[in-house]
């Protein structure tokens, strides 16, 4: 059961190191988490404009802005849970880190599933933002109930749905109107997924959801750009 609560859990990971960030990325899903990568500081406030995240994996020593500093503008205007990564020793770091605003920190190298249960043990005091995500999304002749991760038709019919498919909906319906590119959707979904593969799950749940998939009204497609949700 704890599983499927970190499922919805979607982890933002700053790094310049791109092995780290990748070896980060694969372990977090491995557990159940959805994940997100930036490479420095700014591609960061890029992702925060567009998509929700729980907590934040921040390491200090990165180009042009250092974790410090980009914790440091965060706070002024987020509360979001935040572990910095410190190089071994650095106790100054860590020192300031605490002052700026950080929930945790991790020195390097550290064991990932150290990692996970700083995660975890974060995730359980922060408060749950219950109006940020629906408790159910209608969609036309369809009512999809988020928590239990169920589709069913109006006259409560189940509607089966595959776990990916189940991962959109969570996904786009966490930020309705809010276009996520088919890159986006594959780095956060995991598990082997491709912009190609979300084409397919795409043109696969449309004809669960939609009256006509070949025009949808609900998951949509923004040319140029990617997919959206909307509901009744």
């Amino acid at each position: 059961m704890e599983n499927m609560n970190l499922e919805k859990k979607h982890i933002l990971v700053v790094d310049d190191d791109t092995r780290l960030r990748s070896l980060l990325q694969r372990f977090l899903r491995e557990n159940g988490f959805y994940v997100s990568s930036a490479k420095d500081a700014e591609s960061a406030r890029g992702m925060l404009l567009n998509y929700r995240f729980d907590i934040l994996i921040v390491d200090i020593m990165m180009p042009n802005e250092s974790g410090l500093e980009f914790l440091a503008k965060l706070r002024e205007k987020n509360n979001i849970p935040v572990i910095l990564l410190t190089a071994m020793g650095e106790t100054q770091d860590r020192i300031n880190g605490l002052e700026v605003g950080a929930d945790d920190y991790l020195s390097k190298p550290f064991e990932p599933k150290e990692l996970v249960l700083r995660i975890k043990n974060i995730l359980k005091r922060s408060p749950v933002e219950k109006d940020e995500i629906p408790e159910k999304l209608t969609l036309g002749l369809c009512v999809y109930h988020v928590q239990t991760k169920e589709l069913y038709t109006k006259q409560g019919e189940i509607v089966h749905i595959t776990p990916v498919e189940q991962s959109l909906l969570n996904v786009l319906g966490g930020k309705l109107g809010q276009v996520f590119t088919r890159e986006d959707l594959a780095e956060i979904l995991g598990a082997g997924q491709s912009p190609r593969s979300i084409d397919v799950q795409i043109t696969r749940l449309r004809k669960k959801i939609e009256q006509d998939s070949r025009n949808p009204r609900y998951l949509q497609t923004v040319r140029g750009k990617g997919y959206m949700l909307l509901a009744d």
